[in-house]
């Protein structure tokens, strides 16, 4: 199938001797990080036609710590079972076609290094650990053995093919032990030869020794030998060969039936590029194959990946022949760590091998030709990016410091992947496709790294010469903003723009990358003249015409900048978290507004869309602030980190979050549509495939890539609560408890992974990421790793997220608790009782300061009797002789009763004895004695042996003496973290400056802070840096009261409140506002308080939102919005039943229930807010108009949905006390059209019957007989108002108490913004069709025939004025252009689809393609020939979409703007009525109904009711 999903699958572990298997019939399985991946080889795949035959079809999901070791069941009947070994102690038995755990066993103590099923023993699973313990366990009885044989480390197992009871075993330090584990392990040979790690133990595949003709005179071919017989002649020998690999760079055959080596095999350097120099010691893993057909050869690794078959019968010339030497690239490029032979359904031998390279590859051992490579990723998928130019190719940025680029439209290969490596050396973070320039690509890496790859040529990449300081986030190529970087000449049409995680966005020239990038920080402040501290930018996007860019920060805002001097335009105060990720819609979508619409995704779960149309266009000339969402996106539970527009859709999304699944919207209705679960950890980046309407890509966590299919997918919204993939992790992580003690291992290459242990660094946008695997198997970067024996744990680098996450994230492999177990670690001593007895507390005796010369006094009586005599013969000769001298110098504690030269010999000896016991400070004592102050300090300043007593005494040396002194001390200090007191040193010494820098640079803000305040100048710079630094920390962690506090100590009241507001609770937002207001930023204060007012209404806490605007003048009108919402919302409470309620707090003006709304809210207005006068409603009137927000859908929320309409209804109540009577009218349609759009008919009710109790004729009156502009705007209210009388009529006829809500919300979903007056779209659950066609409300038989009020009869008589020729007539154009508009789009996926689907198809590829793609359409899609089930033509929809357009515009304005409700539905209605209730509505009106279905009935939506009703 082409349509068939694709995984990039994580990289085959590292280090392991048997971490891949194959059985016959074509399965496939390599253990990747924690889980093992199945690929189908063979026939049985189900590849194209023309592309390598393989896939992978699953993954084994189970362990928590990296898998070591996977063998399948070789014997015919289970080959669906097969054996992993993990570091997490257990070894699983699996069923493949389930996927699930048959069995598990967790006997070891130690890190499992070796594993191999039985080929003999059905049941049989060997395994051994690195302290040389080997358990067999018989699966079908439950039973193990436990070995000890040697106590070396195991580095591989091999079980004999031949002979059930032999197991091979090789050891870390070269040895080959065969035992017999029918005799409790005893060892039949030991075989020495090899002197360094075993890598791979292969059996002959015959049994005997005959199949080989070594030592023997001829070299002769395999002897014709039935199996049964050489079987027969050797029972009691058990004569086999026996192949090693070791890491000592040889192969050796050994001979079982001797126990000795009868072969040795050196591996050749071969010639390939770049050469190898056989004096250095390569890195070297060399595993075996030793195939069934000839027996005669071998197969092996080699030393730079390369595989060799080597002829066994040839020991005279040269014996090897190398695999895929016909042609340049088909070898792996770095080593070999497994081989694995198998045998496809049709009989193919192939071999399969993994490498550090981390590809797969397949190998046909007929030809020694590579049949396919099957590509994988080292580390995250952290970025995605189609190229705008050279369609289909991907570019995969990976957490291995390499970039995939993956040519996603191959026919020949499905996994086409190029890597891209040099230059990179780094996690890969951010990549962007030069939107016109092919093949050239801009990556971003880990480590704030900027370059650009031409990917068609083989040169390293360009380098940009200014560096992030951290984790560059996102890229874009925007064009050039002013700057003098750039010079006077040439500019290049675009240039290159980073965001990075220090907060920074640099501007780089790609034609002069070595040259200096612009902080357009710069020209944002000088174009704005901002003042305040400028937001870390976390992410930056530019709209498809380069004319804006958007700029996401760290505080959730988003600001909109217009070119070319990036001038502010806007600010979207709308996420109050960090913003990972902006994304302007396609420019060439239907409906060319769209192209305004701006998505965005932060750290708190919910998309926001907005539509910057009349933003843009209007270019205010101060920054407009937006509050308000056209679309709210909400159903993730966790950090969106990814979003894209669909390029085939008007208004599609899909977007990545950490919940672990990916979900498409249609972001018009805020409508859910399909969500992907396939990852198994969190997403990180998402991108649509270009050319497939139904594809999609994603990469996460995992190490992994899917491609998958939104029409494939299960469910619609991501998972809730304790689905989502955070708790599943924690919960498959828990490690088991588990009585044993587990030491760490020993260094094997890491054989034990820091799977997901590593430190990663604190990125800005997350202090906590996502830990990337450093473990040996997944080594990053295309740096060597360390030799096999040095462990090799690379620590886990930065973060791509950008979260100050609260709880470290939990990863699919945490590693268990390990006690370490020592019994040599000295307790701690015990501190001596307090209550010893005084007797036996002795004072203690100083030490010696003479030690050495009193010692030497307490001699034997010879000797100080000797000492004499040398003594008196120095002091009394006239001449010394030799001999005395000698006996002076042996004898150095005379050197007190000789001259000064001797006492200074005999204070050095002392000196060097106490330097050597430990004791400087007597070793500086006698320096003082000397008088060598200088010295003193000098030595202990160079052992790092300063003390305070020492310093105290440098002033006796001179004062440039002191200063060094001092600063040396400090510098001590500073190695023994000691930096409060190096800085109190340092002041002592007037260096106030450096104490302060020292305290800074060591995070004591605190106390840099004092020092600075108390001894520099109020105004010197150096004390608002230290301020707004420690409020930039104290920020990032969390701390916003203090961090609050220091911005206001640095004259930064902006950024002050701005941090207060972080934390987005009521009392936080109440508190930011009241201070903004306290320090004059009017602005900031209203926009903060407005949200604090929203945060209280959403605890439906009255009093809290009323106050909390009372804090701002400017919020007068919302003060008045709020009070009517809260009147109305307390006028439904009373109407619910009591046990309904919930609990409010009201203001105490609310509890005045009587008299209808209006008069409720006028009094209210003028008694707790003062308004009485016409200038005063004026003035708030003047203040709500400029507010406006986005039309309601479906999924509108409910509490917003009021607080829009509430918004309009105050605009209406305001109008009227103005005697504005025309913008009262349209003030009330917007709230009835705002619940009409959401669905919502009993607020639609509510507010008719609150508003407009008796109807509109009052609102007729005061209009007047003229022509009024809001006369259309009063004929829709009015056919409103009947709309909703019909319903209620129609349900009253019905049941007593219909229960109606539920399905009227779901028939009023639009199809799209443009459908205002279509309440029926083909959403909803029951039918594609209006309320009519579904379970209609029937009343019980009896009381069909009762008579209507005179009210119902007003109402039925009413009801023409809903029979608007002209509404429907428009109504009918719109929704035939919907229905193109969907045809067209439909007609495109089949197009696309087929042209996808050819090469398998038989007989349909051979017809025109466009008939092709139309054949699924010929079901009744519209009009016409729909119906006779023959396809629409292309040039036909064109020309309905035309004339259908044509008709739209020759509707004049007033009937365009207004909404009307839906004429053909009002027709249903009636007609239904009608039916049921026989001689209700008058025949004239059936009639009327009847021609207007007729006659505008002809789309899908109503074709079917016309029929019913028609005819």
């Amino acid at each position: 199938m082409s349509l068939e999903p694709r995984t990039l699958p994580p990289s085959p572990n590292w280090y392991c001797t048997r971490c891949s298997d194959a059985v016959p019939g074509g399965l496939f399985g390599f253990a990747a990080r924690t889980s093992v991946f199945l690929v189908r080889v063979g026939p049985g795949a189900g590849a194209i036609a023309g592309t390598p035959p393989f896939r992978v079809i699953g993954e084994l999901v189970g362990h928590t710590e990296r898998v070591s070791g996977f063998t399948f069941s070789h014997h015919p009947g289970q080959y669906n079972l097969c054996a992993t070994s993990s570091d997490d102690g257990t070894v699983k038995i699996w069923d493949v076609e389930t996927r699930t755990v048959v069995t598990e066993h967790a006997l070891h103590q130690h890190t499992i290094s070796a594993l191999h099923w039985s080929p003999r023993v059905k049941d049989l699973i060997v395994s051994g650990d690195e302290k040389g313990v080997v358990f067999c366990y018989w699966l079908n009885r439950s039973d193990s053995q436990h070995l000890f044989i040697e106590p070396r480390t195991i580095f591989c197992l091999t079980c004999s093919p031949h002979h059930e009871d032999l197991v091979a075993i090789g050891y870390k330090d070269g040895i080959v032990v065969i035992v017999d584990i029918s005799k409790k392990g005893e060892v039949i040979h030991r075989l020495r030869g090899h002197d360094d790690e075993i890598h791979s133990i292969a059996w002959c595949p015959l049994p005997g020794e005959d199949c080989l003709s070594i030592n023997q005179e001829e070299n002769s071919e395999e002897p014709e030998v039935p199996n049964g017989k050489v079987r027969a002649h050797t029972p009691v020998t058990k004569g086999c060969y026996l192949a090693t690999g070791s890491k000592d760079q040889t192969i050796r055959i050994w001979s079982c039936s001797r126990g000795r080596g009868v072969m040795t095999l050196k591996l050749p350097f071969l010639k390939r590029r770049g050469g190898v120099d056989p004096t250095v010691k390569e890195r070297l893993w060399l595993t075996l194959h030793w195939p069934k057909d000839p027996p005669t050869q071998l197969v092996s690794s080699c030393f730079g990946g390369e595989l060799l078959l080597w002829d066994l019968t040839q020991s005279w010339r040269r014996r090897h022949t190398l695999f895929g030497a016909s042609s340049e690239g088909q070898n792996h490029s770095r080593i070999v760590f497994n081989l694995c032979p198998l045998q496809t359904e049709d009989d193919k031998q192939l071999l399969l091998s993994t490498s550090m390279d981390r590809d797969v590859k397949c190998w046909d051992m007929a030809t020694l030709e590579c049949c396919w490579t099957l590509p994988s990723l080292g580390g995250f998928a952290y970025s995605l990016a189609f190229s705008p130019v050279d369609t289909g190719c991907l570019a995969i940025g990976v957490g291995d410091g390499m970039i995939r680029v993956w040519n996603t439209l191959s026919i020949k290969n499905n996994y086409d992947v190029k890597s891209f490596w040099q230059g990179v050396k780094s996690k890969v973070t951010a990549l962007c496709w030069h939107p016109t320039k092919e093949g050239c690509l801009a990556f971003g890496t880990d480590d704030g790294k900027v370059g650009l790859y031409d990917t068609y040529s083989s040169k390293p990449p360009q380098i940009s010469s200014t560096y992030h300081k951290k984790t560059v986030y996102s890229l874009a190529w925007g064009p050039p903003i002013p700057s003098m970087s750039l010079g006077e000449g040439d500019r290049p049409s675009l240039t290159l723009y980073s965001c990075g995680g220090e907060g920074l966005v640099f501007q780089h020239n790609p034609w002069k990358l070595n040259g200096e990038a612009l902080d357009i920080n710069k020209l944002i402040r000088d174009t704005n003249s901002i003042k305040y501290k400028l937001p870390v930018h976390t992410e930056i996007s530019w709209k498809a015409d380069g004319k804006i860019m958007a700029l996401g920060n760290e505080d959730g805002s988003i600001e909109i900048f217009q070119v070319p001097n990036l001038k502010l335009i806007c600010t979207i105060q709308q996420h109050h978290k960090l913003v990972n990720a902006i994304r302007w819609h396609h420019e060439h979508g239907s409906q060319p507004e769209l192209s305004c619409l701006m998505a965005s995704g932060s750290n708190n779960a919910v998309i926001y869309v907005h539509d910057l149309k009349a933003v843009i266009e209007s270019n205010p000339e101060s920054p407009v602030t937006i509050t308000e969402p056209f679309r709210t996106l909400s159903g993730h539970t966790a950090k969106i980190t990814s979003l894209a527009w669909s390029p085939h859709h008007d208004g599609r999304l899909v977007s990545a979050s950490y919940d672990g699944t990916a979900q498409v919207w249609d972001t018009l209705r805020e409508e859910p549509l399909c969500n992907f679960r396939g990852h198994r950890g969190r997403l990180l980046c998402v991108a649509w495939s270009p050319l497939d309407p139904d594809c999609i890509y994603s990469g996460a966590d995992d190490f992994c890539v899917y491609k998958w299919l939104t029409s494939m997918q299960e469910h619609s919204r991501p998972p809730q609560g304790k689905k989502s993939i955070e708790l599943e992790k924690k919960r498959l992580s828990q490690p088991k408890p588990k009585p044993k003690k587990k030491k760490r291992p020993t260094s094997r290459v890491s054989v034990k992974q820091d799977l997901y242990d590593g430190n990663e660094e604190e990125g800005l946008r997350e202090s906590a990421g996502p830990v990337e695997n450093g473990s040996v198997s997944d080594q990053e970067g295309e740096e060597e790793a360390p030799e096999p024996e040095s462990p090799c744990g690379v620590p886990a680098a930065a973060v791509v997220s950008r979260e100050p996450v609260i709880c470290p994230p939990v990863s699919l492999g945490l590693e268990k608790p390990r006690v370490i177990v020592n019994n040599k670690v000295p307790l701690p001593k015990k501190e001596p009782p307090k209550d010893k007895p005084e007797a036996l507390v002795k004072k203690r005796k100083a030490r010696l300061i003479l030690p050495l010369s009193t010692s030497l006094d307490h001699r034997s009586k010879e000797e100080l009797h000797q000492d004499c005599l040398v003594l008196a013969a120095a002091k009394y000769s006239k001449e010394l002789n030799e001999g005395v001298s000698a006996d002076l110098e042996e004898r150095v504690h005379l050197g007190l009763f000789t001259d000064r030269a001797a006492l200074y010999r005999m204070m050095e000896a002392e000196g060097k004895g106490h330097l050597e016991n430990g004791h400087p400070e007597l070793f500086h004592q006698l320096m003082l004695w000397k008088g060598d102050l200088k010295g003193v300090l000098q030595t202990a300043a160079e052992r790092g042996e300063l003390t305070d007593s020492l310093v105290a005494m440098a002033p006796v040396a001179g004062y440039h003496v002191w200063l060094w002194a001092v600063e040396a001390f400090a510098k001590q200090l500073c190695f023994q973290d000691q930096y409060v007191k190096a800085a109190s040193h340092l002041l002592s010494v007037h260096k106030v400056y450096e104490a302060v820098e020292l305290l800074k640079s060591n995070h004591f803000y605190r106390e840099a802070i004092a020092v600075a305040k108390a001894r520099l100048r109020p105004e010197d710079p150096v004390l608002k840096d230290l301020y707004l630094r420690w409020g930039a920390v104290l920020e990032k962690d969390g701390h916003y009261a203090v961090a609050a506090k220091c911005y206001l100590g640095a004259a930064s009241a902006y950024d002050a409140a701005k941090v207060l507001a972080k934390k987005g609770d009521a009392a936080s937002l109440r508190t930011a506002a009241e201070l903004a207001s306290v320090v004059g930023e009017d602005e900031l204060s209203a926009s903060l308080a407005l949200r604090c007012a929203q945060e209280q209404l959403l605890a439906r806490n009255w009093v809290g939102a009323q106050e909390a605007l009372q804090l701002h003048e400017g919020l007068k009108g919302q003060r008045l919005v709020f009070c009517l919402l809260e009147l109305l919302s307390q006028l439904q409470e009373e109407r619910q039943p009591s046990e309904g309620k919930s609990s409010s707090s009201y203001n105490a003006w609310s509890t005045h229930t009587e008299g209808p709304l209006t008069e409720r809210v006028t009094a209210v207005w003028r008694s707790a807010f003062g308004l009485d006068t016409p200038e005063q409603y004026q003035k708030a009137l003047q203040q709500l108009q400029s507010i406006q927000y986005p039309s309601a859908t479906n999924n509108t929320p409910s509490k917003q949905l009021l607080l829009h309409i509430c918004h309009d209804l105050t605009l209406a109540v305001l109008s009227q006390q103005t005697a504005s009577w025309d913008k009262a009218v349209e003030a009330l349609l917007r709230a009835v059209v705002r619940s009409y759009d959401s669905g919502n008919f009993t607020v639609m009710q509510e507010v008719h019957s609150a508003f407009l109790p008796e109807g509109c004729d009052h609102l007729r009156d005061k209009l007047g007989d003229r022509q009024s502009p809001a006369t259309p705007a009063l004929k829709s209210l009015e056919a409103f108002f009947i709309y909703g009388r019909l319903y209620e009529l129609w349900w009253s006829l019905s049941q007593p108490c219909p229960e109606s809500s539920v399905w009227v919300r779901a028939a009023h979903r639009r199809t799209s913004s443009t459908e205002q007056c279509q309440p029926l779209g083909d959403a909803s659950p029951e039918a594609s069709g209006p309320p009519a066609s579904r379970p209609e409300p029937s009343g019980p038989p009896g009381k069909h025939d009762r008579g209507l009020t005179e009210e119902s009869e007003r109402v039925l008589s009413t009801c023409k004025e809903l029979f608007s020729e002209k509404h429907a007539s428009l109504q009918n154009s719109q929704r035939t252009v919907a229905e193109v508009q969907e045809t067209l789009a439909e007609m495109i996926r089949q197009h696309q689809k087929s042209q996808l689907c050819k090469s398998t198809a038989n007989g349909p590829d051979k017809n025109d393609p466009e008939q092709a793609a139309e054949q699924p359409l010929s079901s009744p899609q519209s009009q016409g020939k729909e119906a006779k089930n023959e396809p629409v033509s292309l040039p036909e929809l064109t020309k309905r979409l035309t004339e259908a357009n044509e008709r739209i515009a020759k509707f004049p304005e007033s009937v365009k703007t207004w909404p009307f409700p839906d004429v053909l539905e009002c027709c249903l209605v009636l007609l239904h009525i009608g039916s049921q209730w026989p001689g209700h509505v008058t025949q004239e009106m059936q009639q009327q109904a009847q021609e207007l279905l007729q006659k505008y009935g002809n789309t899908q939506v109503y074709q079917r009711h016309c029929q019913t009703f028609c005819t």
